[in-house]
């Protein structure tokens, strides 16, 4: 009886490691670009490789190229679209793009996906986002292929060699490579999809930045333009990408990016120093301007007791900054009574607001 248990022990162990190893072929293969299996869609969360799927999609912005100097432009670089199967928008997202386009209407704004999806319109409430900003006849809802975006341009090795793939912020280093990239191509605004903007950008000279913190100059709004200064700053920062791009640092390919360059443009130190300053003709405005509310301070934004103060902090802004890598998990009720957010929002986002099943 003994001699029988072991060979049946031995046979278990066998079977077992029979499975193991067709488990990890399976897998292997699902997350092998060369035989990615389209149909199950398995991607790591943190990844841009359906960037190189070639599925149906909308339209590719080199085809319809913007007109120089008179965009705003905003970029979604996950792949939420493409798990979801077609595009998608969350109502923060689709704030921030009603509220460009409601206060420039003579500027076009781009809503740009690095995603494949095409438009399904099933009657989900992203759906119901997407209606809204197509009813402005400024918003243009676009892919952008990222291999076509880059080619040509200081980083496009920097993408097609796979180093921004092996990045640990490779959503968040995506967006910073591409907004770069976009302004160095067309000239405009470039905006993060977590603001709303309170004020028409168009009054701004195009060439501008505006400081986080007396140390940091932010590259969630910038406007630069397709030539002179606004086109050469463009390219000092792609080719610090190219040069110096780090995945292992969050902010060193954005604000920390656009801080070194402006240093030695401005030839200061710090970022307050900045203001005021003859930067080659490029501007740099205090924090009241684009970030009237710190970050650390992101949750007055929806607590109604700030209300007041905070309408009276920003009288003076262009954006509103929500910091939405932290403030995301706070939802706020649509029907609630107003916090300074929704308030805005409002105000701002009328369409998207009015289009909310539940939660802001």
């Amino acid at each position: 009886m003994h001699f029988y248990y072991k060979i049946f022990l031995i046979l278990l162990i066998i079977i077992s490691l029979l499975c193991t190893q067709k488990l990890f072929r399976i897998n292997k293969k699902l997350y092998t670009d060369e035989t990615f299996n389209e149909s199950a869609q398995v991607l790591p969360k943190n990844t841009i490789q359906c960037y190189r799927m070639n599925l149906d999609t909308l339209p590719d912005i080199s085809k319809v190229p913007p007109r120089k100097d008179k965009s705003i432009f905003f970029h979604e670089t996950s792949c939420n679209s493409f798990y979801k199967g077609k595009i998608t928008i969350n109502a923060r997202q689709a704030c921030a793009v009603e509220s460009a386009a409601l206060l420039n209407p003579n500027l076009d704004v781009y809503l740009l996906y690095s995603s494949p999806g095409v438009l399904q319109f099933s009657g989900d409430e992203s759906d119901k986002f997407l209606r809204a900003l197509l009813s402005y006849g400024n918003v243009n809802i676009l892919h952008l292929d990222y291999y076509k975006h880059t080619k040509g341009t200081p980083v496009e090795e920097l993408y097609k060699s796979g180093k921004l793939e092996s990045s640990d912020f490779v959503v968040f280093h995506a967006s910073d490579v591409i907004r770069f990239t976009t302004l160095w191509k067309y000239g405009g605004i470039y905006l993060d999809l977590d603001v709303i903007v309170t004020k028409p950008l168009n009054k701004l000279p195009l060439n501008f930045a505006g400081i986080e913190r007396n140390d940091s100059v932010n590259s969630a709004i910038l406007g630069l333009a397709s030539d002179g200064i606004g086109h050469s700053m463009a390219e000092k920062c792609l080719n610090e990408l190219k040069h110096n791009f780090d995945g292992q640092e969050w902010a060193k390919n954005g604000p920390g990016l656009i801080t070194r360059v402006l240093q030695e443009t401005c030839g200061v130190t710090l970022a307050k120093d900045m203001v005021g300053r003859n930067c080659d003709g490029f501007t740099v405005y205090p924090q009241n301007m684009f970030y009237p509310i710190p970050g650390p301070s992101w949750k007055t934004l929806f607590n109604k007791k700030y209300l007041k103060n905070i309408i009276k902090e920003t009288k003076g802004s262009y954006t509103i900054h929500i910091w939405n890598d932290i403030s995301a998990p706070r939802k706020i009720p649509v029907k609630s009574v107003n916090s300074p957010y929704l308030y805005f929002a409002r105000k701002f986002c009328p369409k998207v607001v009015k289009a909310i099943n539940k939660y802001f």
